[in-house]
């Protein structure tokens, strides 16, 4: 059996022992496929020229060993660098938390055009912005693109809304508005300073309809390939309608409702198709009580260690399978 290499591209600086990419590179470097994995962090100085300069030169990582752990500041990323192009592997895996710039993106796709990358920085990109979900209407509640204080205005005399920025993540910038009264997260102003606002800075978003079943949470449901892994439900901290981790509220294991699996369904392919291997969807329940879509992630993809963790159940090394197989049929396709 071929042996393949392996480079993972990531940023520790703000890493937890509960980041993900840990559990992922010990189950990639452990598997038959694997020759040997190497990771290189955006958060040393001494690999600027790389991911800010872009500059395709050299870049400093380290080899995974059977050790290889979560460790403060980095400390185990940087036993025994050395200098690595992309060109010597067979498999880049970007694991950059957001935001991730168009600039940077575009560099890997323009200076690394033969090497396959997962997921492809082109569908990062395009997937990063909310506007993508407008081609998933049937699955998602109503949404409107708002580029103007008119669109805004048109959109919120049917029901009350949320605004998404479209390049925004883990919460932030979202904007909830009923009638005259807004929130910015849990500040409350009125319609009028907000426009103010508004007309100053002249965001972009999407505006979807606000769904007064938020609170039952905001379910982030894991998908490998065309496999659903698993799914958690992440709750709003009390008195806040806002379910994200990172702004208080707290995650659960979960169960996969009949909607989503149809929504992966009306997704999959598409994202597939683009070079999406490992994604994650976000529901929230609508009015009548079914889950829909809102979010699309594919960037740096967390949660997986801990699902498998409360399941029992090997979902780690599973997703490392379906990684290798995506790999080479779309490797020996492209040959």
């Amino acid at each position: 059996m071929k042996k393949y290499n392996v480079l993972i591209l990531t940023d520790h600086t703000n890493h937890s022992k509960e980041n993900s990419v840990y559990a992922l590179a010990l189950a990639l470097r452990n598997h038959a496929m694997t020759n040997q994995v190497d990771i290189a962090s955006r958060g040393f100085s001494e690999n600027t020229d790389f991911f800010n300069k872009l500059q395709p030169g050299n870049i400093l990582a380290t080899t995974i060993t059977e050790n290889f752990r979560f460790s403060e500041n980095g400390r185990l990323l940087r036993q025994e660098l050395k200098d690595v192009r992309l060109s010597e592997y067979d498999l880049v895996w970007l694991r950059l938390p957001p935001p991730l710039h168009s600039s940077f993106l575009s560099f890997m796709d323009t200076e690394f055009p033969e090497q396959f990358v997962i997921n492809a920085p082109s569908a990062i990109y395009e997937t990063g912005s909310k506007a993508f979900l407008m081609q998933f209407q049937s699955v998602c509640a109503p949404m409107k693109i708002c580029r103007s204080l008119e669109d805004i205005i048109e959109f919120k005399k049917q029901f009350p809304i949320v605004l998404k920025p479209f390049r925004g993540y883990g919460g932030k910038g979202i904007v909830r508005i009923d009638g005259d009264i807004v929130w910015i997260g849990d500040k409350q102003i009125t319609f009028k300073e907000f426009a103010a606002t508004f007309k100053e800075k002249k965001e972009d978003y999407l505006g979807v309809k606000f769904l007064k079943n938020a609170s039952k949470g905001d379910k982030r449901i894991i998908v490998v390939k065309d496999k659903i892994m698993g799914a958690s439900l992440r709750l709003p901290a009390k008195g806040s309608w806002l379910c994200n981790v990172a702004l208080g509220g707290s995650s659960h294991l979960s169960e996969i409702e009949e909607e989503e699996y149809k929504i992966v369904e009306a997704v999959n392919p598409t994202l597939s198709k683009m070079g999406i291997v490992m994604y994650g969807l976000d529901t929230l329940v609508d009015d009548n009580g079914k889950r829909v879509l809102s979010e699309i992630n594919t960037t740096s993809i967390g949660g997986l260690p801990q699902m498998a963790q409360q399941k029992k159940l090997p979902l780690v090394e599973e997703a490392i399978d379906l990684i290798w197989e995506y790999f080479l049929k779309n490797r020996n396709n492209a040959e």
